[in-house]
């Protein structure tokens, strides 16, 4: 076991949102959404209203009328997001990225030439905001779970160390919801039973913990207060995914564009469930007529499995795509995948997603009718096949015609 803190988790702050004040400096200092019918970053000025990734545009818009959304330059987070990681790779080999624009580093073997790993970290950061002009904030600690800790508490442009004789003193002050799989609903419980610091959880009985959450999750999360986490950096590892596309042929964008996605979304939400591996990064591509493709993702809080928040998810970032690109009217292949998937013990925590539209937390009335929608149809096709139920935009198709009484009634349920 480590006994010294060598571990960085380097996290650029608000990203997309902060590439897009970088490249239009008349929106430093605004509330500013990516996005448009769901947010898929907002600036911290807009999170300070409330808004968060995954919300709804119209509930964003609620919480801050005067917010500015704009539709994203995925190209440049790219570049951007490469640029930094590269930054980290200057100084260690041992780099785990494990998305768009945060990764982990080891630099225990680097001390000697670049100095002590907060140095390090300083370094870091000074290269990345003057190179790039991006804010990141950095974490460093023993452990992989602690310095991601650290860098949310160092947040925003900030950087935290935490020393080795005294992390348990640091972590068990920090409220319970940062720890990764701890989001409202956990939360909530947790303060039912008076549970709201991490040294709270540390003391709790094992038992007590497992009936409220599970084995494995009362397991995880027990270990994880106490510091217990053996995961080392994985180099050159790629997130495990699940992902579905569909050949178009040649076709109009308006006939294919959101009963594909849909079906699409349908079988990877479902073989999500079926492996109990919500997933955070959501990735689509589109390819047009001439073969040109274009891919636009977005990193979620916390890991979805439903079928319609990843449609709906899907679906703005395709509009998006297709917003960069008006010329092109033709689609020949549409592609949804969920990366960044988390292991079986979370899935008992994904109902505290950090999506604050209603229907797109299913820990919430509206929520769970999705996740009981979700299950009954997993129920039936395990039983009886998977044409042996649907979902009505996919089976029926956009041209069928629903009465406005029943599709009222959807709505006040979904």
């Amino acid at each position: 076991m480590e006994t010294t803190a060598t571990i960085l988790h380097a996290d650029l702050d608000a990203f997309y949102a902060s590439v897009e004040q970088l490249l239009d400096p008349s929106l430093r200092g605004q509330p500013i959404a990516v996005g448009g019918g769901v947010v898929l970053a907002a600036s911290y000025e807009a999170k300070s209203f409330g808004i968060s990734s995954g919300m709804s545009g119209r509930r964003a818009r609620e919480l801050c009328p005067q917010l500015i959304f704009v539709g994203g330059h995925f190209q440049d987070y790219l570049r951007l997001g490469d640029a930094a990681i590269n930054v980290l790779n200057d100084f260690t080999p041992f780099v785990e990225r494990i998305s768009i624009d945060e990764a982990f580093a080891d630099v225990a073997g680097c001390t000697h030439l670049f100095g002590s790993p907060p140095e390090i970290a300083r370094a870091v950061r000074r290269r990345v905001r003057a190179e790039l002009g991006l804010p990141i904030s950095i974490g460093v600690a023993r452990t992989k779970h602690l310095a991601k800790i650290a860098s949310q508490v160092a947040k925003p442009d900030g950087l935290v160390v935490v020393d080795p004789e005294t992390e348990l003193d640091f972590l068990h002050d920090l409220p319970v919801e940062l720890m990764w799989g701890v989001g409202p609903v956990t939360r909530a419980r947790l303060a039912e039973i008076g549970v709201h610091t991490i040294g709270q959880l540390a003391k709790m009985p094992g038992y007590s913990l497992e009936q409220l959450l599970g084995r494995a999750a009362g397991e995880k999360l027990t270990a994880l207060a106490w510091n217990r986490d053996p995961r080392q950096i994985r180099t050159g590892h790629r997130a495990q995914s699940a992902g579905a596309q569909s050949a178009l042929g040649k076709k109009p964008e308006e006939q294919v564009f959101r009963p594909t996605l849909r079906h699409l979304a349908d079988r990877v939400a479902s073989r999500l469930r079926a492996k109990s591996r919500p997933g955070r990064t959501v990735t689509v591509r589109v390819r047009f007529a001439d073969l040109h493709s274009v891919t636009r993702s977005v990193t979620l809080d916390e890991p979805i499995s439903a079928t319609a928040t990843l449609a709906e998810i899907a679906e703005e970032l395709v509009r998006t795509a297709l917003s960069d690109h008006p010329d092109e009217k033709t689609l020949s292949l549409l592609a949804i995948s969920v990366s960044h998937l988390e292991k079986h013990w979370k899935v008992q925590l994904e109902l505290p997603l950090e999506l604050e539209d209603e229907k797109r937390r299913p820990g919430t009335k509206k929520g769970m009718a999705r996740w009981t929608a979700d299950r009954a149809v997993d129920t039936i096709r395990d039983r009886f096949g998977w044409d042996a139920v649907g979902y009505g935009s996919v089976v029926l198709g956009p041209s069928c015609s629903v009465p406005d009484e029943f599709r009222e009634l959807a709505e006040k349920e979904l």
